[in-house]
């Protein structure tokens, strides 16, 4: 963004009252520069930054946006709450009415709590699983994303290692580096995290794996440890249950966030019978864990979800994109690597180990008006038509033409995040 123009001018004003004037993931420090910081609104699969360029969105908020921003029937059902109240002196209804509609839908549910972000579920069901058996030691898979907090944040400064003391990393996908790593946990072990979808920036994304997935349950079976599948970023956009019941297998727990209320504050741990006696022992809360109106758009949400084909047109908006890329990083001589579910497409360049055809690429599609990003999974909606996937293919393309022209004088992109 040019320093004179309005996104440039909220930097300036929030460098002042913001330390580095912004932080967390949805900082551009790391993307190419032109990256808007500050947005105006979005609608359907589409968001306008606070200069007027619009842009189609296939970062979807970072996983929120599973029907589309501003999808009428869930802001009629949030709004219709606000009016009977929202943040009250205790829950209403419609958290009863939720619970049962989670429990109804995930297989290996037989109760549900519920928070406002997928760390908050992490966080709950690290706890769950240490007070089930009093036990210490959580496996967690290298280089996982299972939130921000001081146990589990990619970047660890202002973390002790008392922070993590409990924590034994293994590979995900490995089956003998899971087992090495229970039996380091011995008599200790608590509960083991696992991702469904290995999701990392920087790196490609895995499907499930049956035979590691049967294997990790096996392992926490023998020892008397949880099961816990971390489905925030994937749960509900590749299935309408727990991603991991795709290769016949149920953990203990599983956390929930991102899309269950279409962009409201809200996620969820949810938990088998095993795990109910914990859950009832530990202290969770939050002054507004139990607000009403982001439950009403979760439940409508969820009705969306079961009752209309809207996974399905997601994942066939995912692979229309997908093909359409291939088609033309051929067409242009660039090797792509398209990995995981179309869903939630990820693309890196072959060749490109310091990204910077990545990065370059990106930029050039979304001065084009394609909102993508070299390094992140990315996320397709409901709301997104064919008509959206061919305005981004005219995107992609007229960037794979300039990347064609200036590939041999590109620099590399300035301080790459960590590879998390």
């Amino acid at each position: 963004m040019t320093a004179n123009s309005k996104d440039g001018d909220l930097r300036e004003r929030a460098r002042r009252v913001i330390p580095n004037g912004m932080y967390g993931h949805e900082s551009t420090a790391r993307l190419p520069e032109g990256y808007p910081q500050f947005f105006a609104s979005g609608e359907g699969a589409r968001i306008r930054d606070v200069d007027g360029a619009e842009y189609i969105d296939w970062m979807c908020a970072y996983g929120p946006n599973l029907l589309g921003y501003g999808q009428p029937d869930v802001l009629a059902a949030v709004e219709a709450q606000q009016r009977r109240g929202d943040t009250l002196t205790g829950p209403g209804p419609v958290m009863v009415e939720l619970a049962e509609a989670m429990v109804d839908m995930v297989s290996h549910a037989d109760w549900a709590m519920f928070c406002k972000n997928g760390g908050d579920a992490t966080s709950m069901a690290m706890v769950t699983a240490r007070a089930h058996r009093g036990r210490r030691k959580i496996l967690v898979g290298t280089g996982a994303y299972h939130g921000a907090s001081p146990w589990n944040t990619p970047v660890k400064v202002g973390v002790t290692e008392e922070d993590r003391a409990h924590l034994i990393q293994f590979e995900e996908g490995d089956l003998d580096s899971l087992a090495d790593a229970a039996r380091r946990a011995g008599d200790d072990f608590a509960g083991l995290f696992v991702t469904p979808y290995r999701m990392r920036t920087f790196m490609d994304q895995t499907e499930p794996d049956a035979e590691f997935a049967r294997g990790a349950r096996r392992i926490c079976d023998e020892a008397g440890a949880l099961l816990i599948v971390d489905d925030v970023r994937s749960g509900l956009r590749v299935a309408r249950d727990c991603s991991w019941e795709t290769v016949g297998v149920r953990p203990d727990l599983s956390c929930w966030g991102k899309v269950i209320g279409n962009g409201q504050p809200i996620s969820a741990l949810l938990g088998a019978d095993i795990a109910r006696e914990a859950a009832g022992k530990i202290f969770v809360t939050g002054s507004f864990w139990f607000s009403a109106a982001p439950m009403a758009g979760a439940l409508e949400t969820l009705r969306i979800v079961r009752e209309t084909d809207c996974l399905e047109r997601l994942t066939a908006i995912g692979e229309a994109l997908r093909a359409g890329l291939a088609a033309q990083s051929e067409a242009f001589g660039f090797g792509l690597r398209q990995t995981g579910p179309a869903a939630l497409p990820m693309v890196l360049f072959e060749d490109d180990p310091d990204f910077r055809l990545g990065y370059a690429w990106c930029a050039a599609a979304l001065r084009a008006g394609a909102y993508l990003s070299p390094y992140h999974n990315m996320f397709s909606n409901a709301a997104m038509t064919e008509a959206d996937v061919t305005r981004t293919l005219e995107a992609t393309g007229a960037a794979f033409e300039e990347l064609r022209r200036t590939r041999e004088s590109l620099l590399p992109p300035p301080q790459l995040a960590p590879r998390a």
